[in-house]
């Protein structure tokens, strides 16, 4: 679950020694959608991505009825 303004603070445990790796993010969006009362595309969003660094990363998923994108922020 998100907080009040849509985030994640801690997706990784914080004890977590060696982050690298390739995970997968999966976003319920349509039910999300659904209980909203909107209809949509996707009823499911799933971004893979690769930490190669111990470094901050930062995935949003901006996210429309239609359409969504992701990168990595800053």
């Amino acid at each position: 679950r998100t907080d009040a303004a849509g985030r994640v603070a801690n997706l990784l445990p914080t004890d977590l020694e060696n982050p690298i790796g390739t995970y997968r993010l999966r976003f319920d969006t349509g039910a999300y959608f659904k209980a909203q009362g909107v209809p949509s595309l996707h009823p499911l969003i799933e971004i893979v991505f690769e930490v190669r660094d111990a470094e901050h990363y930062h995935v949003p998923l901006l996210v429309s009825p239609f359409g969504y994108t992701t990168y990595r922020g800053s």
